[in-house]
């Protein structure tokens, strides 16, 4: 397998910036996800490492031999696409084995192979149909051995798996046990966090923070990844630190340690509770979700949301309440430059 080095790696369009200076390293064998809204620069990134795009400054390396001047189809990557791109003319055999007819393997050792790896996926019984005689998911696993059956040292997944658990689970099993290097090009953070090791989160082509979905989740390095990360979404609200205070709104909250000039602070609503101890507040908007059911509240912050467990829902429209939230799980950002402070609300 692979070794997987970005070094100061940048691409440009006719003068507009894609992917600007990223700096990564992914681990032989792990599972990587790149995260990040449409346009922030993941399938440009992507599409460097499979050598489709070459890129307009840094260097891409391959167990520590520099690949950009390497062709795409000899860098031994698999790639699934979103769309799967299979051959509706060949059966589900001949699309397997297609990418072996580069490799001039001899016919029986291709089939040998193909059958070999649509077992793995579960789809040796549909050997003899057409594309168009599968269902989607179906269709997802014949990509995905068509990918693996040429033993790629990196397989690339760009946004292939529509949030299939059941696609999910399987990939992610033959993932471990080919030991292959994968990188799974996202936007949706419930596959990220189902699948992955590691996630690197992008944004305008940057690379905002790295790391184990808790780390991304409990403590985000930016405000634009604490916004992306977590659903519902983190609450935040427009303030100003001064004298060790932060106001909010209505509010004045006490600060552990000075901070000063524009801020944003963040709540996330599972880390907000029903306490009578706490802040007044009024019920809005009550929404079920099933295992939980999410309010809306006016309080001296302004509007907030938050969550209960349970399906059935304990307060209703017009309900007075009060709230309370742990210091330990509200998040302080500087508003000019996004970065998150290590200044903590106090108790």
């Amino acid at each position: 397998m692979a070794r997987i080095e970005l070094k100061n790696v940048r691409k440009q369009w006719l003068g507009a910036t894609a992917v600007e200076r990223i700096d990564l390293k992914i681990d032989d064998g792990a599972f990587v996800a790149v995260l990040g809204p449409s346009g922030c620069g993941k399938t440009t990134t992507l599409l460097m490492l499979a050598g489709i795009y070459n890129p307009s400054a840094g260097d891409i390396v391959f167990d520590g031999a520099r690949v950009n001047d390497v062709e795409a189809r000899d860098r031994n990557v698999g790639i699934v696409f979103q769309s799967y791109a299979l051959y509706p003319n060949m059966t589900v055999l001949e699309n397997i084995m297609f990418p072996l007819r580069f490799k001039k393997v001899e016919r029986a050792e291709a089939e040998r192979r193909a059958r070999e790896i649509a077992g793995l996926v579960r789809i040796d019984a549909f050997l003899d149909r057409r594309p168009s005689q599968l269902s989607g998911g179906q269709q997802q696993r014949v990509a995905l051995a068509r990918a693996l059956v040429k033993q790629p040292h990196l397989l690339l997944l760009d946004e292939p798996l529509s949030n299939l658990d059941a696609s999910l689970r399987l990939t992610r099993r033959i993932q471990r046990e080919l030991g292959v290097t994968t990188i799974l090009v996202t936007h949706d953070q419930i596959e990220a966090t189902t699948m992955a090791d590691r996630i690197v989160v992008m944004n305008a082509g940057r690379v905002e923070q790295e790391g184990a979905a808790d780390d991304l989740y409990e403590r985000p390095e930016t405000l634009f990844v604490a916004s992306f990360i977590g659903s519902p979404p983190i609450n935040l609200f427009d303030g100003h630190a001064e004298a060790g205070t932060i106001k909010v709104h209505q509010a004045t909250i006490p600060l552990a340690a000075p901070a000063n000039g524009p801020v944003v602070l963040g709540i996330r609503p599972e880390s907000l509770h029903v306490n009578s101890a706490g802040m007044p507040a009024r019920i809005v908007a009550v929404e079920p979700m099933g295992r939980e059911v999410l309010y809306t509240a006016d309080c001296s912050l302004g509007v907030i949301r938050f969550l209960e467990a349970g399906p059935d829902a304990r307060h209703a429209e017009d309900d007075n309440i009060a709230l309370s939230f742990s210091p330990d799980h509200a998040l302080l950002f500087d508003k000019p430059s996004g970065r998150r402070l290590d200044v903590l609300v106090a108790a």
